[in-house]
C-alpha cells in the first residue's frame, strides 16, 4: 500500500506520516519547492499546483493507492489578511490537482481525501447543536468559504469518476502545530514566562466560547481508515462531540506551570464574529468505521506545552 500527502512538512501532515509508516505503508510527500526538502527526508518530491504536466508526472512516478490533500493555508484569522492567497491555495490548487490526477494513469483507482474544515458551518444557533452533515452550509470567513469550494469540487469530480471522501475536522490541536492557534499561543507565553524571556502576564481573546477539541493524533488515525471506507462524495465529521471552553484550557495549562501568572484580556485578540458555543456530531463517522477519541485533553494539553517548552529554550538558544 502506498501513500502520498501533499503538505507533507505541516502540523497534520508530519504526524500523518508517522502514523502511515508505523501501519508499514510506503509514503511519498509532495513541498512546494525544494527548500523543504530536508536532508534525510525520505520520498520527497518538490511539486507546485500549477503546472498540470509536472503533476501527472509526479502521480504517475508514484502511482498511489491513496493521496491525503492536505496541502492548504489552514488559518482562519491569516485568511481575512489574505483572501485571494487563501482561495488561490485552497481551491485553485485543488482545483488543478484535481484535473491531474483525473488525466493520470491512476485517476479511475486513486483513493482520495478531501480535507474540509468546520468552519464550512459557519454561523450555527446553539439549539441546533451538536452539528450534523446535514446542516446547512454557511461560512463566515474567507476560510470557511475556501472549504465550502474544495467539498463541492469534491463532488464534481466525483462526478468525473474521482474516488475523493471530505472530511470535516472540528478544531484540532496537538504538538508541532505553529502559533495562531489557541493552544499554541497559551502554551508558548507560557514557556517564554517559565523561562525568563517575559513578564509573568498572559494576553488572551475571549476565554468564554465553547469549542470541539480533538487530538491531531486521533484525526489523522480517522483520515487513515475514512480514506479507505468512506463513501466517495460524502463528507464526514471528525470530532469529539465534546464541548470545552477556552477558559478550561487556559486553566489547565497555567495550572501544569509553577509560575504566578496574571490573565489580561487583550482587545485586538478579541473576534469580530465569535461564536459561543461550537461543537459536532461524529455519529456518521462512527457509525462507518471503528473509530473513537483516544487521547484526552489533559493529555493533548501536556504534550503541547512540552512541546513548546523545547521548542522555546531551543530558538532562546540562537
Amino acid at each position: 500500500m502506498r501513500a502520498l500527502i501533499t503538505g507533507v512538512n505541516g502540523f497534520v501532515g508530519k504526524h500523518l506520516e508517522e502514523y502511515l509508516l508505523s501501519d508499514h505503508i510506503e509514503v511519498w510527500g509532495t513541498t512546494r519547492n525544494t527548500l523543504n526538502i530536508q536532508g534525510g527526508a525520505k520520498n520527497r518530491i518538490a511539486m507546485g499546483f500549477s503546472n498540470e504536466a509536472e503533476m501527472i508526472e509526479v502521480l504517475n512516478h508514484v502511482k498511489p493507492d491513496m493521496i491525503f490533500h492536505l496541502a492548504a493555508q489552514s488559518s482562519v484569522r491569516k485568511s481575512w489578511d489574505k483572501v485571494v492567497e487563501t482561495l488561490e491555495s485552497n481551491v485553485i490548487s485543488s482545483a488543478n490537482f484535481y484535473e491531474a490526477i483525473r488525466k493520470s494513469d491512476i485517476g479511475e483507482k486513486v483513493r482520495i481525501l478531501s480535507v474540509g474544515s468546520s468552519e464550512e458551518y459557519g454561523m450555527v444557533i446553539s439549539d441546533s447543536m451538536p452539528i450534523n452533515e446535514e446542516c446547512a452550509l454557511n461560512p463566515i470567513s474567507p476560510y470557511g468559504i475556501s472549504k465550502v469550494s474544495q467539498y463541492m469540487l469534491a463532488k464534481m469530480y466525483m462526478k468525473l469518476g474521482l474516488q475523493i471522501v471530505h472530511v470535516r475536522p472540528f478544531n484540532h490541536i496537538g504538538p508541532g502545530q505553529d502559533l495562531g492557534f489557541v493552544t499554541s499561543d497559551f502554551s508558548h507565553q507560557i514557556a517564554k514566562i517559565e523561562l525568563g524571556m517575559s513578564e509573568q502576564i498572559m494576553k488572551v481573546g475571549n476565554l468564554s466560547a465553547k469549542r470541539d477539541f480533538l487530538d491531531v493524533r486521533d484525526i489523522i488515525r480517522a483520515y487513515s481508515e475514512i480514506i479507505r471506507k468512506g463513501i466517495p462524495g460524502e463528507a464526514y465529521n471528525i470530532c469529539s462531540g465534546e464541548p470545552v471552553s477556552i477558559a478550561d484550557i487556559l486553566t489547565s495549562l497555567v495550572a501544569l506551570s509553577d509560575k504566578e501568572i496574571d490573565i489580561v484580556t487583550e482587545p485586538s485578540l478579541l473576534r469580530a464574529i465569535d461564536i459561543p458555543l461550537y461543537i459536532g456530531s461524529n455519529k456518521k463517522i462512527t457509525s462507518t468505521i471503528n473509530w473513537k477519541q483516544h487521547i484526552g485533553i489533559e493529555e493533548t494539553l501536556g504534550d503541547v506545552l512540552n512541546y513548546w517548552r523545547n521548542r522555546v529554550k531551543i530558538e532562546g538558544r540562537v
